[in-house]
């Protein structure tokens, strides 16, 4: 039984990029079907978090870097100040979505982000970013640019806060369950489990 899992993450998040390392090794052998949800931490207009500020140092010191360490994972704090919006990245998201592309985009914007230090809120980074995934360049820069993707995003969006009330990510949805945070690779085995139950 195919078993559809949908993940509210955003690109910023380096727990997301966590929950997608767990979510391969979970799902390893089994036939899943996993869907990744936007939902931005910081939508524009409002400020984002600045990588020389206390609060990501701390965080980082304290929790990812350990994480990352324990899972096997290569991570750095990009040095990107302030940290990009992501809102014009998850536009990008929809068009890649619509050729097929979806998790192979989700992927790239966490390691372009976590792993290179690209800013992913910039339209020349996304366009050279989608041109790797064999996306048309030049179609993919006219969406963004047009915001052909824009309601789309927002609407999706709306799904996670009025309807799922995501409130913070990595939300994991598998039908009626939800699992928020980064779990264990074995708790997320077991939620798997019940969920096909």
């Amino acid at each position: 039984m195919n078993l559809p899992i949908k993940v509210y993450s955003d690109y910023v998040c380096p727990y997301c990029y966590f929950a997608e390392h767990m979510l391969d090794q979970a799902t390893q052998g089994q036939v899943v079907t996993v869907e990744w949800m936007p939902f931005e931490l910081r939508p524009a207009p409002s400020q984002t978090l600045r990588p020389e500020g206390e609060y990501l140092e701390r965080v980082w010191r304290e929790s990812v870097y350990p994480m990352a360490e324990q899972l096997g994972v290569q991570i750095v704090l990009p040095r990107i100040s302030p940290q990009p919006h992501t809102g014009l990245a998850f536009e990008g998201y929809q068009y890649a979505l619509d050729h097929k592309k979806g998790k192979a985009y989700t992927h790239r914007m966490f390691t372009a982000f976590f792993q290179e230090e690209q800013n992913i809120g910039e339209l020349d980074v996304l366009c050279n970013l989608a041109q790797e995934l064999d996306l048309d360049r030049q179609t993919f820069k006219r969406a963004l640019e047009t915001g052909q993707y824009r309601e789309r995003h927002l609407v999706s969006l709306r799904h996670a806060t009025e309807e799922m009330h995501i409130t913070a990510v990595p939300t994991f949805v598998f039908d009626r369950h939800v699992l928020r945070g980064v779990p264990s690779s074995a708790v997320l085995q077991q939620f798997l489990t019940q969920a096909r139950s």
